[in-house]
């Protein structure tokens, strides 16, 4: 049975549980998609020699997401994979961005909102909206330089920022 050392005696400990459980526990604001995302994340890696790759930031609390997109000649994307440093909420919102852009044309991608990352999710909490505007940034940073390196024109793609705090008002995470 475990044991938890206190002042030199040992107490029993009752009831153990996972970490995940403890997440849980202690955030029930997240939705069981979300929860599935990041406990099981998908397309997660490198694709090497990808058309386009991505990589956006937000200095305030400290995500960085990277995504890969590989692009056929017919502009559609065959695969898309994503790195990220962050939050459960910053995985679960690029696990779901990389299967909401799968398979779609480069200007049905561009069209996906950080607002369709959360309805896909079943809805963030507030303090996490960031996390999806962070995927949605990563795909058009991924769409821009595959434009770049492409020497053409997406009709609709403004360069992105690689710090999506830039302009944003004082918040607290």
């Amino acid at each position: 049975m475990p044991y938890l050392k206190a002042k030199a005696r040992q107490i029993p400990l009752l009831y153990t549980y996972t970490v995940n459980e403890d997440i849980e526990r202690k955030h029930p604001m997240y939705s069981e998609k979300v929860m599935d995302h990041f406990q099981h994340p998908r397309n997660v890696g490198e694709i090497e020699n990808a058309s386009g790759v991505g990589t956006v930031g937000n200095a305030k609390c400290g995500d960085i997401m990277r995504m890969y997109l590989d692009i056929d000649d017919n502009g559609i994307i065959q695969d898309c994979k994503f790195k990220t440093f962050g939050c459960g909420a910053a995985v679960a919102t690029s696990s779901m961005a990389t299967e909401l852009v799968k398979g779609k044309t480069i200007q049905e991608a561009l069209e996906v909102t950080n607002k369709a990352v959360m309805e896909a999710l079943d809805g963030l909490p507030p303090v996490k909206v960031h996390c999806s505007l962070l995927a949605e940034e990563a795909i058009h940073a991924a769409l821009w330089d595959y434009a770049e390196k492409h020497h053409i024109k997406i009709e609709g793609l403004a360069k992105p920022k690689s710090d999506i705090s830039e302009g944003e008002e004082e918040e607290e995470y």
